[in-house]
């Protein structure tokens, strides 16, 4: 068996489709096509079943799983356990975070971090899945629930307050009847079980929703813009120029957010001191 074969079928596997697997890999999806065909001709056995909702493992293709995931583990675990020797300020880090916390809170960071090791490259990554430390997707993770993996070493970093944000002047009072006539700005249904969501429904029952969107950022622009009110993190909603914020009686609930790397990283010198920095800029 070929290793590179194997990933492919981890990919696949994982994904559930060529064509999401030929993406992640950043391969064509003939080529995946071509070698699971060649693996499954060397093993000599159907590892999946092709329907039309897409690729599903046989019995035999979970038995292969079970092996190539302890395989992909040990070959990470060897390449972190190396890079972790590493003492140079020099290479590539790449973190995770939301949107937002990336652009307002640790841009400034980054930039700073780049000035003083400019040998480093950082590659931010801003989505809404969570990335993988054991797998590698990412050396270092800032979210907002605590990390729960036994190889990952975590850290509360900072507690964020929330505030309720309206463009000045905008013409009407959400503190009347509840929040009668007023527009909401919020999360996405994805995430309508944010605290910051459920919080809202609960001091403005009687307000309607005009907008959503799981981007702080975007939420932000269409309150500026007069769209409605909208619940931000506060080192977001307080720069915004023509907004203020506003008392509904109570605050918001607050986030705590964490800070996460793998254990095999501990001695990577260019980790330790962008995480170093991070915590003497962020941490409260």
């Amino acid at each position: 068996m070929d290793w590179s074969d194997l990933r492919i079928f981890l990919a696949i596997s994982r994904e559930g489709s060529l064509g999401a697997a030929a993406r992640k890999l950043g391969q064509s999806q003939p080529t995946m096509g071509r070698r699971l065909r060649a693996l499954e001709q060397s093993l000599g056995q159907t590892l999946f079943q092709r329907t039309g909702e897409g690729f599903v493992l046989t019995d035999e293709g979970a038995l292969v799983l079970a092996h190539a995931e302890r395989m992909q583990e040990d070959a990470l675990s060897l390449e972190r356990q190396i890079g972790g020797k590493d003492k140079q300020f020099e290479g590539l880090l790449r973190i995770s975070s939301s949107d937002w916390f990336g652009s307002h809170l640790l841009a400034p960071v980054l930039a700073e971090f780049a000035k003083l090791q400019p040998r480093v490259v950082v590659e931010l990554l801003t989505d809404a899945r969570f990335y993988s430390l054991p797998r590698r997707e990412a050396d270092i993770v800032f979210r907002i629930r605590p990390f729960d993996e036994p190889e990952v070493i975590s850290r509360r970093l900072m507690s964020i307050p929330y505030g309720a944000y309206l463009k000045t002047g905008c013409g009407f009072d959400p503190r009347a009847g509840d929040g009668k006539g007023t527009p909401l700005i919020t999360m996405d249904t994805a995430f309508g079980g944010m605290p910051d969501a459920i919080w809202l429904k609960r001091i403005l029952p009687h307000a309607h929703v005009v907008s959503r969107s799981n981007n702080r950022d975007v939420q932000a622009r269409l309150c500026a813009l007069g769209g409605g009110l909208a619940v931000l993190p506060r080192p977001l909603g307080d720069t915004l120029e023509g907004v203020e914020r506003i008392d509904l009686g109570e605050h918001p609930p607050s986030r705590e957010t964490y800070v996460g790397y793998h254990r095999d990283l501990k001695r990577l010198a260019r980790l330790r001191g962008l995480l170093d920095l991070v915590i003497e800029r962020l941490a409260n």
